[in-house]
C-alpha cells in the first residue's frame, strides 16, 4: 500500500474531527457503551454521520450508514469510506457486528480513531474488515479519540470510570464564609460550564457534606430551565442524609444511586426511595472504601463520574489516587482562613508528594477564571501511530 498523501491524511484528520463532534452529542446518554461518532464520506463530501444510540439501540456506524440510505440511496455506500472515532465492534451483543454490516453495505474504507481495547473486540474488528478486503487506517487523531473514549477505556483498562473533579472557590481556595454562606461564589458564566459537564457526564457525585448544607438538585439546568437529570450518586457512609433531601425525595429520586457502608442502618429505607443503593466495604479508617466504590459503579454501568463536592470527598478522592481530571472554577474574591476550605487535608510531609497537575488550558468565564488540568497518566491521552 502506498503512503498517504498530505492531502489524504488532512482529508481523513478533517473527517475524524467531524466524527467527534457526533460523538460528543452521546456524552452522558449511553453508558454503558463508549459515545461513538461515526461520518460516511467520499471524497470531501460527508454523505451521513451517526452517534451512538443508548443501550440496545444502533452503534454510531449503523447510524451514519442507515441516514446514508434514507437520504441517498444504498448504492451510495457502495465503495464510500466510513469515518469512526472507536474501531468497530466485531461481536455480537445488543446487537450485530459493525464490521459484518460494514462489509455487507460495500463500504470500501474505514477510516477509524483508537483501538477498543474490550476483551471481545481488541484488534479483531480491523481484522474482520481487511481480510474481506476493506483499506483500513487507524490511530487518526487517536489522542483526541482516547481522550473522547476516557471513560469507556477507564472501565476496561482499569475497572473504574473516568473521575472529573469539579471545584468552585475563591483565589484563596475558600468555598463558604465562617458562617457558611456560599451562593454564589462564582458567577453565571461558570455556574453555565458546570450545568455542561453535568449534560456530558454519566453521573454527577456529592458527598454527605455536600447533601446536608446545601441540598443540591443536581440536574442539569439552563437559566432556571431544567433540562434532564442524569444519575446522581450520593456517597454517604452512614446514611446520614435524612429521607426528605432532595436527592432521596424528589421526582427523580429514582436516579439516586446512594453509596453507603455495607451495615449502614437505613438501608432498607433508603432502598426503598432511590433507584439503587450501593453498599461497600469500609476501610480500616473506617470509611466507605472509596476504590471498591468506584469498581461497583463501573460494574453498574458507569464510565464518567463528575464529583462536585465536598472538601472532604475531593480530597479523599485525591488521596486515593482516584481523580483523573479537575476543572478549577476560581473567583476574584478573598474569604480568608476563617472561611470554609474547597479541598479538606491532603495528610502530605513532603512537598515531593503534592498532588502533581498537567495544566490543559486557563480560560476566562466572566470574571472568574477556569484552569482545566489533567492529573497525571491519565488514561484518555496516551498517544497512538497512525497505521
Amino acid at each position: 500500500m502506498s503512503p498517504a498523501s498530505d492531502r489524504e491524511v488532512a482529508r481523513d484528520e478533517k473527517m475524524m474531527r467531524a466524527a467527534l463532534a457526533c460523538a460528543r452529542r452521546g456524552e452522558g446518554r449511553v453508558f454503558p457503551n463508549p459515545s461513538v461518532g461515526a461520518i460516511v464520506f467520499r471524497g470531501d463530501r460527508i454523505l451521513g454521520r451517526g452517534t451512538t444510540r443508548p443501550p440496545g439501540g444502533k452503534h454510531a456506524e449503523i447510524v451514519a450508514m442507515d441516514a446514508v440510505r434514507r437520504k441517498h440511496g444504498a448504492l451510495a455506500l457502495r465503495g464510500a469510506s466510513i469515518a469512526s472515532t472507536l474501531e468497530p465492534c466485531s461481536f455480537t451483543g445488543r446487537t450485530g457486528p459493525c464490521a459484518d454490516a460494514i462489509v455487507e453495505a460495500g463500504i470500501g474504507r474505514v477510516v477509524a480513531g483508537c483501538r477498543d481495547p474490550h476483551v471481545k473486540v481488541a484488534g479483531r474488528g480491523f481484522r474482520k474488515l481487511r481480510r474481506a478486503g476493506l483499506d483500513v487506517t487507524t490511530g487518526v487523531l487517536d489522542a483526541e479519540c482516547r481522550h473522547q473514549h476516557r471513560g469507556f477505556l477507564s472501565v476496561v483498562e482499569r475497572g473504574r470510570p473516568w473521575v472529573t473533579l469539579k471545584l468552585a472557590t475563591t483565589l484563596d481556595g475558600r468555598i463558604a464564609t465562617a458562617s457558611g454562606e456560599s451562593r454564589w461564589i462564582t458567577g453565571p458564566e461558570s455556574r453555565a460550564f458546570v450545568h455542561r459537564l453535568r449534560d456530558a457526564s454519566d453521573a454527577v457525585m456529592v458527598g454527605s457534606e455536600t447533601a446536608l448544607a446545601d441540598d443540591p438538585r443536581l440536574d442539569v439546568r439552563r437559566g432556571t430551565k431544567s433540562l434532564r437529570t442524569p444519575i446522581r450518586i450520593l456517597l454517604d457512609g452512614r446514611l446520614r442524609v435524612p429521607a426528605d433531601a432532595r436527592l432521596l425525595s424528589d421526582a427523580d429520586a429514582a436516579k439516586t444511586w446512594v453509596v453507603c457502608g455495607e451495615r449502614a442502618r437505613g438501608l432498607t429505607q433508603v432502598r426503598a426511595a432511590v433507584g439503587k443503593v450501593v453498599p461497600v466495604r469500609r476501610s480500616g479508617e473506617g470509611h466507605v472504601d472509596l476504590s471498591r466504590a468506584m469498581k461497583a459503579l463501573a460494574q453498574a454501568g458507569l464510565t464518567t463520574v463528575l464529583v462536585e463536592g465536598g472538601g472532604g470527598l475531593a480530597a479523599a478522592l485525591l488521596r486515593a489516587g482516584l481523580v483523573d481530571e479537575v476543572h478549577w472554577m476560581l473567583a476574584p474574591k478573598l474569604i480568608g482562613s476563617d472561611g470554609r476550605p474547597g479541598l479538606g487535608p491532603l495528610a502530605l510531609r513532603r512537598l515531593r508528594d503534592a498532588v502533581a497537575l498537567s495544566p490543559e488550558r486557563v480560560t476566562r468565564r466572566g470574571n472568574d477564571l477556569h484552569v482545566h488540568a489533567l492529573l497525571e497518566k491519565p488514561v484518555g491521552t496516551r498517544k497512538g501511530k497512525r497505521r
